[in-house]
C-alpha cells in the first residue's frame, strides 16, 4: 500500500502516512497541487515557514509504461507568488514510486543554521548532515554523493541558487548517467527546498515493492497501445524529428514562422537560428566525436531519448543537456550564435542549480538594461558568473528577469506572473500567448502546448494568427493537466493527438494502476479539477483578471518579420474558462 511520506524540518522527523481516500487515484500535478491547495495558506510568505515543497511521481510512473519518469514538484512559488507545479523526467522519480511513496510533503522551518539531506530505502527515511555539501557546484556535489550512496540511487538537490534563496532556483535530479542536468526548474522551488535547509533527497530502491497495478490486463492492454503509437509517430518515433535532432529541431521551424523571440523579444527571426539548431548540434556530434551524441535518453524506460551530448572541440564533454528552450534562451534570446558559450552558460546555470529559461530571460534583460551588448557570449558569461560568485549584481540577477528588470528601469521585460516567457513569440502565434497569459504557473508553453496544431500540424493545421483560440487554449490546458498527473512526458501528446489508439492507451494504462474506468471525458474532468484548484488557490493569493495579461509594450511595438501586435482581447482571455 502506497504511503505518503511527511518530513518535519523543524524537529527532523519522518513519517509515513496512510494515503487519504480523497488522493488514492492522484499522481503527479493533480496530487501536487492537490495537496497545496489543502495544506498551504495561499497569502503564506513562499520562503516562510507555512509553506510546503511536495515531490509526486505521476500514476504509471515507476511502472514499465513507455516515457514515464516524470515527477512533479508543488509548492508556492517565490518567483510568481501564485501555485506551481514544475516536473522532470528522471531515474529518482521510478525508484520513489517503486518504494511505494505516493509523495513526499516537505514542511516547517529550520531551528538552526545546519542543512540535512535525506536518505530514504525501503527500511525508511533519515536525515544525515549535509554542510559539506552546501557552498559548491552541483557537478561537484553529485560525484560525491554517488560515492557515498552508491551509483544506483536517484538524487535530488538544490545548487547554491537555491541555498541563497534565489527566485530562479531549481531543483535538480540525475539524468540516466548520473549527471544533475533534469529539472524541475520553473518557479524557483529550490528556494523552498532552501528555505527550509535541506540540500538533498537520495532514494535508494534496493529491495522496493514495485507499483501496485490494480488490473493488469488493463494496463498492459494501455500500455502497449501508447508504445505502438509512440513509435510510430514521426515527431516520437527511433529516428525520428525528436530522436535524431532533440527539441532544437524546433529552432529552424518556429526561426521559420517568425516566432523565434529575439534579442530580449524584439524580433521573430534570429540570423543565427541555424547555427543553434538541433541540426547543427547534431552535425558537431558527428564532426566532434567523443561522447558527442544525439538521441540520449534522460531516464530509463524513454522511448522517444530527445536529449544529447554535447561534444567540446576535443571531444570530451561541454554539457548535456541543450533543449531548445535552452539554446534559444541563451541563443537567440540574447543575440548569441555559438553553440560552445551557450554550452557553458547552461553547463553554468546546471551547476547553479537555476532554470534555463528564466537564467537566459534575466541575460537578455540585463544586455537590455546596457550591462553587455546583445550577442556577446563572453559578457553573458561574466554575468552568469556574477551569480555564480553572489555578488550584489549576482544577486539581482538571480532573482530573475522581472527584479533584474526592476532595479535597472527596463520596460521591456517578457513575462507574465514574475515569470520570464520561453521561446514562442505571442505576438506571432496567438495561441501560446494565451497560454501564457492565463496559465496559472504564470508564462509557461507547457502549461498548453497549442504550437502543436498551430505551427506542427498536429491533429490539424491552426492559424497561428487566429485569436479566437478560447476552446483550443483551454482544451489543451485540460489535457495537458491530466498528462502531468500521469507521470508521462509531455511529448506523447504529439502521438496522442494524432493516433487515436494512442490516447486509448494513455488512459487504458492510468485506469489499469489505480483501478478505473476512465474515458476521455474523465481526462478533461480531471484536468479542469486540478485548473480549478490551481485557479483558487492564485485568487486566494491575490490573483485577479489583470495578472492574466501579456506585458504593454506587445500591444504597440511591432514584431518583424510580421510586423505584427499582441491583439487578443482580454475579453477572449477571460472567457476561456468560462465554461
Amino acid at each position: 500500500m502506497a504511503k505518503i511520506l511527511r518530513v518535519n524540518m523543524t524537529d527532523r522527523t519522518v513519517k509515513y502516512e496512510d494515503v487519504p481516500e480523497k488522493y488514492r487515484l492522484m499522481g503527479g500535478r493533480w496530487l501536487t497541487s492537490s495537496i497545496i491547495a489543502d495544506e498551504v495558506d495561499p497569502t503564506c510568505h513562499p520562503l516562510g515557514p507555512n509553506n510546503k515543497v511536495v515531490f509526486a511521481p505521476g500514476i504509471v510512473t515507476g511502472t514499465n509504461a513507455p516515457t514515464s519518469g516524470r515527477i512533479s514538484v508543488g509548492g508556492k512559488s517565490p518567483l510568481t507568488g501564485g501555485i506551481k507545479e514544475s516536473n522532470a523526467g528522471t531515474g529518482f522519480s521510478q525508484i520513489i514510486a517503486r518504494l511505494g511513496i505516493k509523495a513526499i510533503v516537505v514542511e516547517g522551518y529550520p531551528q538552526d543554521d545546519g542543512w540535512w539531506g535525506l536518505h530514504i530505502t525501503k527500511d525508511g527515511a533519515e536525515f544525515f548532515p549535509a554542510d559539506e555539501y552546501t557552498g559548491k557546484g552541483l557537478y561537484e556535489v553529485y560525484p560525491q554523493l554517488f560515492e557515498r550512496f552508491g551509483k544506483k540511487v536517484g538524487i535530488t538537490s538544490i545548487g547554491i541558487a537555491g541555498e541563497r534563496l534565489y527566485a530562479n532556483s531549481g531543483v535538480c535530479f540525475n539524468d540516466i548517467d548520473n549527471r544533475p542536468s533534469r529539472y524541475s526548474g520553473r518557479g524557483g522551488l529550490g528556494a523552498v527546498m532552501g528555505s527550509k535547509h535541506l540540500k538533498f533527497i537520495v532514494a535508494d530502491g534496493q529491495g522496493a515493492p514495485g507499483v501496485e497495478i490494480a488490473n493488469k490486463d488493463l494496463f498492459n492492454t494501455g500500455r502497449k497501445k501508447l508504445t505502438k503509437a509512440l513509435k510510430s509517430h514521426d515527431i516520437t518515433k527511433p529516428g525520428g524529428g525528436l530522436n535524431t535532432y532533440g527539441t532544437a529541431i524546433l529552432v529552424n521551424i518556429i526561426n521559420e514562422a517568425g516566432g523565434l523571440p529575439t534579442r530580449n523579444f524584439r524580433e521573430g527571426r534570429f540570423e543565427g537560428a541555424a547555427k543553434t539548431s538541433g541540426e547543427a548540434m547534431a552535425e558537431l556530434c558527428k564532426t566532434r566525436g567523443g561522447v558527442g551524441r544525439m538521441g540520449h535518453p534522460c531516464h530509463p524506460g524513454c522511448i522517444i531519448q530527445c536529449s544529447n551530448v554535447i561534444p567540446n572541440p576535443d571531444g570530451s564533454e561541454l554539457v548535456s543537456v541543450i533543449e531548445y528552450e535552452t539554446t534559444w534562451a541563451f541563443g537567440a534570446n540574447c543575440g548569441i550564435d555559438d553553440l560552445d558559450v551557450i554550452g557553458k552558460l547552461t553547463w553554468m546555470a546546471n551547476d547553479y542549480g537555476m532554470d534555463t529559461i528564466e537564467a537566459g530571460g534575466t541575460i537578455a534583460v540585463a544586455m537590455e538594461a546596457g550591462l553587455a551588448e546583445f550577442g556577446d557570449g563572453k559578457r553573458a558569461i561574466e554575468l552568469m558568473e556574477e551569480i555564480g560568485k553572489g555578488t550584489p549584481l549576482g544577486h539581482i540577477l538571480g532573482q530573475g528577469a522581472a527584479t533584474t528588470g526592476k532595479v535597472f528601469g527596463v520596460v521591456r521585460v517578457p513575462g507574465v506572473k514574475g515569470q520570464n516567457m520561453p521561446a514562442y513569440e505571442p505576438r506571432a502565434i496567438k495561441g501560446i500567448g494565451m497560454t501564457y497569459a492565463i496559465s496559472t504557473m504564470g508564462a509557461d508553453h507547457t502549461s498548453g502546448y497549442t504550437i502543436a496544431p498551430e505551427i506542427l500540424g498536429v491533429s490539424g493545421k491552426v492559424d497561428q494568427f487566429d485569436k479566437n483560440k478560447a476552446e483550443l487554449v483551454r482544451n489543451f490546458q485540460y489535457s495537458t493537466a491530466f498528462i502531468d498527473s500521469s507521470g508521462h512526458c509531455l511529448f506523447i501528446a504529439f502521438a496522442i493527438l494524432d493516433i487515436a489508439e494512442g490516447f486509448e492507451g494513455l488512459i487504458e494504462e492510468c485506469s489499469g494502476v489505480v483501478g478505473t474506468n476512465w474515458t476521455a471525458d474523465d481526462v478533461m474532468a480531471i484536468g479542469k479539477e486540478i485548473l480549478n484548484k490551481e485557479r483558487a488557490f492564485n485568487a486566494a493569493a491575490g490573483f485577479t483578471k489583470a495578472d492574466d495579461r501579456l506585458p504593454e509594450f506587445m500591444k504597440y511595438e511591432k514584431l518583424p518579420p510580421h510586423n505584427v501586435v499582441w491583439d487578443v482581447p482580454d475579453e477572449t482571455l477571460d472567457a476561456v474558462f468560462e465554461d
